[in-house]
């Protein structure tokens, strides 16, 4: 037996399995803020399921409506058709209605959505508004969404129940036509008590069609907004027969346990890319036309100054942003798809912005994926996080809260780490952890990782620990390539890698003279 909240997860699960699963770029799944997509899922759903609800007794309702009626007809087909006229009036009214409720109800889903984000933002942004003093404003502003939603709002339930109203009203109508056209017949002995009885006992059957065919009329066009708006969250090659597709939600019992990342038969010998152009906003922010070549056993450190591009191309390479031009070949073959190719087992990407979960801290470094504790030790000690461990009475169940906000900045990093460290990949990705640790935590991270972790690194780095390792540095400067080679040799022949190394000496020797 299938029940609404089957049919509400089946539709969220196969939206969450096509934006965290659908080929192409990683940043173009997601094409609405979190806090309107997650509004999607909750009352988009909801509409879809109700719709189907209500669906679901309409056959019923009619077969029994339309046996009703042949009956009723042998015996009085005046007085029957009285009672079809409003039910044909009530279809023809919701059939004029049904795009002006649709309009509606998009709009204040619309809204409902924006109010839904704006909160998420101001959730998200709370040290950015109290620090600026801006609560007030903040407030204002979500009081005007507010209103905006609420005079939506009232016009979606206005139309819906006015439709609802006179289809109601078509039922009282019915029972009055059918007094006023049987009392003649009566008084000439052509419709007997025993057929007013019958008619009686059907109308209070027939009343639940008309309002089974009014709420099926308008929560129609309810339905197929909500599922344009799911459809636009899913792949652009999905549709409404994806978004229903059966899936395997498991509602009775645990799923099966997740599998580990399937070993690749290829292992990474060399990662090209060429001609690599990503522009922002159709502008000129970005990189342009860069070459890069990472070897197996080579550390690559990309530096540069603030906005020079440095995630911009990395998150290029890993199919998390779309290419304007270039490509991508692993050992020699070219990748149509780096997103779905450049995943845990071949590469891992610690990012620059640490993502943890509130859950507990194994979860977060294992997400589902099968892994021993010697795997999550050796992980944790490459990412120079034991001693920290250590310290934590409930250890790796220690629950990390809402973004990691029981654990230190560095505590953050170093765990996102060692979470890129538990698949043992070939080539390990790393976004400039430096924000968030001082100068010997990161040279202890690198010296570790050197010693016991992937053979192959690429780094996002400007600090001497990370420059002074490196096989290759590719120094970026506006987007575009300023220098490549080794530290000496680009110290010689690079003025943007001597102002930038200039710079990181004269920070380091003051963070040390802080301390």
């Amino acid at each position: 037996m299938v029940y609404w909240w089957n049919v509400a997860a089946l539709l969220r699960a196969n939206v969450l399995r096509s934006v965290l699963t659908a080929r192409g770029p990683a940043a173009a799944r997601l094409p609405h803020s979190p806090g309107e997509s997650v509004a999607r899922l909750r009352d988009d759903v909801a509409d879809a399921v109700d719709f189907t609800d209500e669906s679901v007794s309409l056959a019923g309702t009619t077969l029994f409506a339309a046996a009703a009626l042949a009956i009723m007809a042998t015996v009085d087909p005046a007085v029957t058709l009285a009672l079809v006229v409003p039910m044909i009036a009530v279809g023809v009214l919701s059939t004029r209605l049904r795009r002006v409720i649709g309009r509606l109800h998009r709009r204040a889903r619309t809204l409902g959505a924006a109010v839904t984000a704006y909160v998420g933002e101001i959730f998200g942004g709370v040290l950015a508004i109290k620090t600026a003093g801006a609560e007030a404003a903040a407030l204002e502003r979500l009081r005007e969404h507010n209103r905006r939603r609420r005079a939506a709002a009232v016009k979606d339930r206005l139309a819906t129940e006015l439709l609802d109203a006179v289809t109601g009203a078509t039922v009282e109508l019915g029972i009055g036509l059918v007094l006023l056209l049987a009392a003649p017949a009566m008084r000439g002995g052509d419709f007997t008590v025993g057929d007013l009885a019958l008619f009686t006992s059907y109308i209070g059957w027939l009343t639940a069609l008309p309002r089974t065919i009014g709420a099926v009329l308008y929560r129609l066009p309810q339905a197929a907004v909500a599922t344009e708006r799911l459809t636009r969250l899913m792949a652009a090659h999905e549709d409404a027969a994806d978004l229903s597709a059966g899936t395997g939600v498991h509602l009775r019992g645990e799923p099966p346990p997740v599998a580990g990342p399937p070993r690749h038969a290829d292992p990474l010998r060399v990662l090209e890319a060429r001609g690599l152009t990503v522009r922002h906003d159709g502008g000129e922010r970005g990189v342009h036309a860069v070459d890069l070549r990472i070897e197996r056993g080579s550390c690559t450190v990309i530096t540069g100054a603030v906005g020079a591009g440095k995630t911009t191309l990395v998150r290029a390479l890993l199919g998390l942003l779309p290419l304007d031009e270039g490509t991508i070949t692993w050992n020699g073959v070219p990748i149509d798809d780096p997103g779905t190719f450049l995943v845990p087992g071949r590469v891992a990407y610690a990012g620059q912005v640490p993502r943890l979960f509130s859950e507990t801290l194994r979860d977060n470094l294992l997400l589902g994926r099968p892994a021993s504790d010697h795997e999550l030790g050796r992980a944790l000690e490459l990412a120079a996080f034991e001693a920290d461990l250590a310290g934590m009475p409930d250890g790796l169940g220690t629950v990390v809260g809402p973004r990691g906000v029981r654990l230190s900045g560095g505590q953050v990093q170093r765990a996102t780490v060692a979470r890129a460290l538990v698949p043992a990949p070939d080539l390990l990705v790393v976004d400039d952890v430096s924000s968030a640790l001082d100068v010997e935590t990161e040279r202890l991270l690198w010296d570790r990782i050197a010693t016991g972790g992937p053979e192959t690194l690429l780094i996002v780095s400007h600090r001497q620990a990370a420059l002074e390792r490196a096989d290759q540095i590719v120094v970026l400067d506006r987007g575009r390539v300023a220098g490549r080679g080794r530290l000496a040799e680009l110290l010689e022949t690079c003025p943007e890698m001597r102002r930038l190394w200039s710079a990181e000496l004269i920070a380091e020797a003051e963070e040390r003279a802080g301390k």
